[in-house]
């Protein structure tokens, strides 16, 4: 049987849960923070993930789903 090869860009973007739900960190908090404003840098960056994109995330890592 051939191991599945894991997508490495992937699997560091993205953790699964216990509950195998999908988590991502949000974006935009690097730098160049002083220009952004405190609501923009708490809320607008980061939205949730579709159903869609959560399989197609679960098939580039599959040693850490189910």
């Amino acid at each position: 049987m051939w191991k599945i090869k894991t997508n490495r860009s992937v699997a560091k973007r993205f953790k699964v849960t216990k509950t195998w739900k999908i988590r991502h960190s949000k974006t935009c908090k690097s730098h160049l923070l002083t220009k952004k404003g405190r609501t923009t840098k708490k809320n607008k960056y980061g939205k949730g993930i579709a159903k869609v994109e959560t399989k197609k995330i679960k098939v580039m890592i599959p040693y850490k789903t189910r």
